[in-house]
């Protein structure tokens, strides 16, 4: 199968395989090798924004780990010695492996055997070769870091040098039920991410939208920086990753969401910056 990989296309059928996929990542800067536990789209979070079709409130169904070995080393293989880049229309700049990102159609740390998994694709990179040159990256709600599982994966996913790409759209508890459809507080929130930045290196991932006309709020945009001034002195958070809308929504609410102004996002980048984070921007 083939086609052209785009950053506002995210198949996660495009290599016709079940649990490995190719991304153009506008985060990562290149070619992502995809890996999707929620093969039954469910996610125990709904964001608004979320481009996952006939998306489900649930968990990630056991994964069958020989599968995701075969899948892998015959996705790897293809990409560094086949004609994949040609295949799927790759200009020359971006024909390289970036990282390994465990994202897909949910909150992948519901997986019950979640470290087992992050193992396995550890072991086949390292052995092909693409790790330690690429990254390894968990792209996470952050809900679930309190399971043993799930910090066992965070321990092996540091011992290969990756990182943890933790959502936070809103600081504030109103904020977060209205965009991502989440009853986690933001107290529990901060302890989870206490708990990625001690286990591996952790950025935070934002994204920010025009949800009805309300824009970026004053009131969030305070709340935001209140929080991220407790994280100043953690040694374990590397950066913020801000980002705008960049694919469609396949949420009720995508009638009512459009792209914050360039302007917009910068500044607020710009505010996070003054605290002492770096700080990307995506729009």
């Amino acid at each position: 199968m083939s086609s052209s990989l785009t950053t506002t296309d995210h198949n996660r059928n495009a290599a016709g395989l079940t649990y490995v996929y190719p991304v153009l990542s506008r985060r990562a800067g290149g070619v992502s090798i995809g890996i999707n536990f929620n093969t039954n789209n469910a996610c125990n979070w709904r964001c608004i924004y979320c481009q996952v079709p006939d998306l489900a409130l649930g968990a990630a169904p056991d994964v069958d780990l020989v599968l995701l070995e075969k899948e892998l080393r015959f996705f790897i293989k293809d990409v560094l010695s086949g004609d994949f880049f040609d295949r799927f229309a790759i200009d020359s700049p971006s024909r390289q492996v970036k990282d390994i990102a465990i994202s897909g159609n949910g909150e992948p740390t519901s997986l019950r055997h979640f470290d087992q998994a992050v193992r396995l694709i550890g072991s086949v990179a390292k052995e092909m070769g693409v790790f330690p040159d690429a990254k390894f990256v968990l792209i996470t709600n952050g809900s679930l870091m309190h399971h043993s599982s799930v910090q066992r994966g965070l321990r092996v996913l540091n011992e290969l040098g990756g990182e943890v790409w933790f959502k936070l759209d809103s600081a504030t508890d109103a904020g977060r039920k209205l965009i991502n459809n989440a009853g986690l507080s933001i107290d529990k929130t901060a302890e989870n991410l206490h708990i990625s930045s001690q286990l591996c290196a952790t950025k935070i991932q934002t994204c920010l939208m025009d949800y009805r006309g309300m824009g970026l709020r004053e009131a969030e945009k305070s709340a935001y920086l209140e929080f991220l001034s407790r994280f100043k002195q953690v040694a374990g958070l590397k950066g913020i990753m801000v980002y705008g809308l960049a694919r469609p929504s396949f949420q009720p609410e995508a009638v009512d969401l459009k792209p914050l102004p360039a302007e917009v996002i910068n500044d607020f980048a710009q505010s996070i910056r003054a605290l002492g984070f770096d700080v990307s921007v995506n729009v």
